[in-house]
C-alpha cells in the first residue's frame, strides 16, 4: 500500500516491539492530519541479544522493503537500541528519507537535575554504545551519570502492556541500581532510555525508594518529527493508513487488541 498522489504520505513509526506506541501516541496528537504506519520488528525482538553487524544488516534490509512498500513522509525510529546502532547507516543508505531518531535524553536530564546524580535506565545494547557515552561527554560532564543496562525490563514491559501481571520484585531487580546516594545527595532524575519503559512508569514510581523524575522522551521525539513534516491546513486524514505491521506476521490476540486500542488495524 502506498500513498495516493492526492493525499498526504503517512508517518512510519518503527520499534523492535510495541514500546514505540508511547511515541506514536504523542505524534498523532501533533500530526492529526497524517496517517500512521506502526512497524514492530517482533520477529527480531529483543534486540539486546543480537550481534551488532547482524542487527545492522537486518534493520537496513528491513527498511529497504518498508520504504519501497509504504513510501512514508518521515520515519521515526522509536527505539534507542536501534537508532544508536544503525541511525547513521539508515541515513547513508536512504539519503532521500528523513529519519527521526530516539537517543537517551541525557542532555535535558543534565539541565534539570538539582542533585547532579542522574541515572540512565536502558537496554544493555544502548548502555554499551559509544553514542550514549558521547552524549554524556558532550552534555553531562558536570553530573554523575550511572548507566543501568536492564536485561529483562523490555520483556517485562511487553508482557505488562499486553495485560499480564508483573511481580514487583522482578521489576525492582531491574531498576534498583538507578538509585544512588552520594555525599548526602540522591538521584533525582532517571532517563527512560527505552520506549517500552514509560508504560511502566506508575510501577516505577510506586516502587522507587524516593521520588525521582522519570524522564520520558516521547513528546520531544514527536515534536521533532512534527517540525520536519510539511503541514497542510486543508488536509483530510486518510482512510487507508493507521495500521500496524508485525515482522512475525502473527501478532497474538492481546497484541491485536492493544493495537485496536491505539486506533490501529493489525
Amino acid at each position: 500500500m502506498t500513498a495516493a498522489a492526492n493525499e498526504l504520505k503517512p508517518v512510519l513509526v518503527f520499534d523492535s516491539g510495541i514500546g514505540g506506541l508511547t511515541v506514536l501516541r504523542e505524534a498523532r496528537v501533533l500530526m492529526p492530519e497524517r496517517g500512521f504506519i506502526y512497524v514492530a520488528d517482533d520477529a527480531g525482538f529483543p534486540y539486546g541479544g543480537w550481534e551488532e553487524p547482524a542487527l545492522k544488516q537486518r534493520i537496513v534490509d528491513l527498511f529497504a522493503k518498508l520504504l519501497t512498500q509504504y513510501d512514508p513522509e518521515v520515519c521515526i525510529i522509536a527505539c534507542n537500541t536501534a537508532f544508536t546502532l544503525v541511525g547513521a547507516d539508515l541515513r547513508a543508505a536512504f539519503p532521500a528519507m528523513t529519519f527521526v531518531g530516539t537517543v537517551p535524553a541525557i542532555k535535558p536530564a543534565a539541565e534539570r537535575t538539582r542533585s547532579g546524580l542522574v541515572s540512565v535506565l536502558a537496554t544493555p545494547g544502548t548502555v554499551k554504545r559509544a553514542y550514549t557515552r558521547d552524549l554524556i561527554q558532550s552534555f553531562a560532564t558536570q553530573c554523575h551519570v550511572r548507566l543501568v543496562g536492564s536485561e529483562n525490563l523490555a520483556r517485562l514491559a511487553e508482557s505488562y502492556i499486553r495485560g499480564d501481571a508483573i511481580a514487583d520484585d522482578a521489576v525492582m531487580t531491574e531498576i534498583d541500581q538507578c538509585f544512588v546516594e552520594m555525599d548526602g545527595r540522591k538521584t533525582d532524575i532517571v532517563v527512560l532510555a527505552c520506549t517500552h519503559y514509560p508504560f511502566m512508569a506508575n510501577i516505577f514510581r510506586r516502587l522507587a525508594p524516593w521520588p525521582v523524575d522519570w524522564l520520558d522522551p516521547a513528546e520531544a521525539i514527536a515534536r521533532r518529527a512534527r517540525s520536519l513534516v510539511p503541514q497542510a491546513a486543508d488536509a483530510v486524514h486518510p482512510d487507508n493508513f493507521d495500521f500496524a505491521v508485525f515482522t512475525s506476521g502473527a501478532p497474538d490476540f492481546p497484541t491485536r487488541r492493544l493495537m485496536q486500542g491505539f486506533g490501529l488495524k493489525a
